[in-house]
């Protein structure tokens, strides 16, 4: 069985609350698990601390105004920046003291933090792991589009009827929504008790979603809107794996730059799971993932 240690990183006067299963210090690579959203927590990602099991520690962190890091529930929406995120990750490997040897994992927004993280080309970081992760937001947009296009009529009326009075609030619209979520976020039923705490959190905390990506998964109007990182993708330079769901609403054209683009990249596709391989195949996806950090 592993240790469990709990704490805060002092980052630009507020904390960011971190999670480390393992020891840091026992020679393996640990693993930084980057949450989505943005906005959401890491409960849904709790998953992966299995990979501690392994002997590897795993850090789990709530990004700034989520979770149990400082929330800021009244500062202006344009204060959510990709860039805040970054230099948040840059500061939490720091205080760790592990900025000179580490694994990072996103899932998601979280694999977009990722990507732009790994851009950079930290000495540090000797693998990426990005799950359910878009190359574009534009890309993300069109195939959120189709998928759309394939639910029941009524729903898709529902929604349109709700986006074009500005109801996005309403339990009509949530509703039509989750028919949505439920074949393209997460196909268990019912949701595993960590989904449910994240969506919970992000229900009494949207902020930083609602002024980043926008009031649904479909409907992206906030600061990543025009959001890509497919031209930047060859300076991706460490060993990459690509994870996503053959009902994910990370479509293959939505992975696929990251594949093109980053030389050597490997990409598992998990054939029964949407968005959330690590819940939906959590077995065998952190197989997957165990055994590419051994062999990289």
């Amino acid at each position: 069985m592993y240790t469990i240690r709990e704490g805060f990183a002092p980052f630009q006067g507020y904390q960011t609350w971190f999670r480390i299963c393992g020891d840091l210090h026992n020679g393996q690579t640990p693993l930084v698990v980057a949450h989505g959203g943005p906005g959401c927590t890491h409960d849904y990602v709790d998953a992966f601390k299995d990979i501690a099991e392994t002997g590897r520690a795993v850090i789990h962190y709530d990004q700034l105004g989520n979770g149990r890091s400082t929330h800021l529930p009244d500062v202006d929406p344009s204060f959510w920046q990709p860039s805040l995120f970054l230099a948040e990750l840059t500061n939490l490997l720091l205080v760790l003291g592990i900025n000179e040897d580490y694994a990072l994992l996103g899932q998601s927004w979280g694999g977009m933090l990722a990507a732009e993280h790994a851009v950079t080309q930290p000495p540090g970081l000797k693998a990426l792991i990005l799950a359910d992760t878009p190359a574009s937001i534009a890309l993300w947009m069109d195939a959120a589009a189709r998928l759309r296009a394939e639910l029941p009529a009524e729903v898709q009326a529902t929604l349109l009827k709700h986006e074009k009075a500005g109801t996005l609030d309403s339990e009509e619209y949530k509703a039509a929504s989750m028919v949505f979520y439920q074949r393209h976020v997460c196909r268990l039923d019912p949701w595993p008790d960590d989904v449910m705490r994240t969506f919970a959190a992000l229900e009494s905390n949207p902020g930083v979603y609602l002024a980043m990506n926008g009031p649904s998964e479909f409907h992206v109007i906030g600061t990543l809107k025009n959001w890509s990182i497919v031209d930047r993708l060859g300076q991706i330079t460490v060993p990459t794996l690509l994870i996503s769901g053959r009902y994910d609403e990370a479509t293959p054209e939505v992975v696929q730059p990251f594949m093109d683009k980053i030389s050597g990249a490997k990409w598992v596709i998990f054939e029964n799971s949407s968005h959330m391989p690590h819940v939906e195949e959590r077995q065998r996806c952190m197989q997957v993932v165990g055994d590419f950090l051994q062999a990289n």
